[in-house]
């Protein structure tokens, strides 16, 4: 369909509005959508109850396509076999059937576009926020394509025009080149995800230098999308001189954070002295496992759940304690005291074979006892035993152990001391 075949079926729908045909016309093509809507509907709702990880990635793929296609896919199906059917019947005053149509067919192909690109990036990214945006920014697209309208509306845009420094503008650059600029980043966003999954799936390279390669390839591929991109609208690539020196005093006054953190970022992944999946200490009350490093900041897991942010540069410039650098094996330890008659040797003899019979202790190193001190009220003993999983928590099997000790210590009759006063009352001398 032209601009002149457009223009003429406005003149025939204006015509037909004074037939008596147009009302039983109109009525049928609310029948159909309204019919339409009902299958639709019902074509859904099966395929929304089946369980998700029964599907394969086919089938997955082309129920959710039924779930958003299927309205206006049934539409087109049903307003074409119902003109089809009114035609047989004599009836030539249709002219609202051949506008409707297209407007479906725009309608099904810009939601076909936009579904493609959701299943090509991940559901929690700018695609589903803006999913009607888009679908309705490529449907408004495909009808001016279809009806002949673009040139037209391209001629008007380009009577807008204004100057940006040197080089003068006019808006259909501007939303030509803002269109150009999003596609070829997708593309470069679609290349760098399959980089990155392949990445991932090399188990055989180490974590962080695949997180390094990752990231460098989608900065990579963005830069040299945007550089593209620019070429083709006819933008001036050296234009952005200006705006890189604005950039670089903007990145030494007020930016320095953010753009040491992501130079941090890069060292850390580099240096590996921080490795996905360490038991860290970043100070005497933030412990836990590291569960993702990006290039601004570093998740930390706690040993009681919660997730601590902390900055690259922070990670860079302090001392942090890395439980498992070279040796995922850490040493906890218990304390302990008894009586000062109490047989030490058989003392550390049950403190032992209570380590060895918890199922965490390491047999190597083997558990042992230290006589640490001789205090007011007894001997101080300190068990120190070493577990391999250190990352599940210290607390639960120091109280296990404590448990353990307090019952065979009732079994053997060895005497926990608690501290002992002697008071004594002196009387009056007379």
């Amino acid at each position: 369909m032209n601009e002149q075949k457009f223009f003429l079926l406005i003149n025939a729908l204006a015509r037909d509005l004074n037939t008596p045909e147009f009302f039983w016309t109109a009525s049928a093509l609310v029948v159909a959508l309204v019919l339409s809507w009902w299958i639709s509907r019902h074509l859904r709702e099966p395929i929304c109850m089946r369980p998700r990880p029964e599907r394969s990635v086919l089938r997955a793929f082309g129920a959710g396509g039924m779930k958003r296609l299927a309205f206006p896919l049934v539409a087109v199906v049903l307003l074409l076999v119902t003109r089809r059917v009114l035609r047989g019947m004599g009836w030539e005053h249709l002219s609202l059937f051949d506008l409707v149509v297209p407007l479906l067919v725009a309608w099904l192909l810009a939601r076909v576009v936009v579904y493609v690109l959701r299943c090509v990036f991940s559901d929690g990214g700018f695609l589903s926020a803006f999913e009607r945006f888009i679908t309705t920014a490529v449907w408004v697209g495909m009808v001016l394509d279809m009806t002949g309208l673009a040139d037209p509306v391209v001629e008007s845009l380009e009577q807008v025009t204004f100057v940006v420094g040197k080089q003068r503008l006019d808006l259909w650059i501007v939303l030509h080149g803002a269109v150009t600029v999003a596609a070829t980043l997708l593309l470069a966003l679609w290349i760098a995800s399959l980089v990155e999954n392949r990445l991932m799936a090399a188990n055989r390279m180490d974590a962080n230098l695949r997180e390094v390669l990752a990231r460098l390839a989608k900065a990579f591929l963005s830069v040299i999308a945007l550089l593209l991109s620019l070429s083709l609208v006819g933008i001036d690539v050296t234009a952005l001189s200006v705006f890189s020196g604005a950039l670089a005093v903007g990145l030494g006054f007020g930016l320095q954070k953010i753009a040491s953190n992501y130079v941090s970022g890069f060292i850390i992944l580099l240096d590996r002295s921080i490795r996905l999946g360490n038991l860290v200490a970043v100070d005497d009350k933030t412990t836990g496992t590291i569960t993702q490093i990006t290039t601004r900041y570093t998740v930390l897991r706690t040993l009681v759940g919660t997730e601590v942010i902390i900055p690259n540069e922070y990670l860079v410039s302090n001392i942090v304690r890395n439980l498992s650098y070279t040796d995922t094996r850490v040493r906890a330890t218990t304390s302990v005291q008894v009586a000062y008659d109490t047989d030490l040797e058989q003392v550390i003899q049950l403190l032992v074979g209570v380590a060895r019979r918890h199922s965490r202790v390491l047999a190597d190193p083997a558990p042992g006892v230290l006589v640490t001190g001789f205090a007011d009220n007894g001997i101080n003993l300190e068990l120190g035993f070493w577990v391999a999983d250190p990352e599940i928590g210290i607390g639960g099997i120091v109280s296990d152990l404590n448990l353990a000790i307090w019952k065979t210590f009732r079994e053997h009759g060895v005497v926990i001391p608690y501290p002992q006063r002697e008071v004594r009352l002196l009387s009056d001398p007379a």
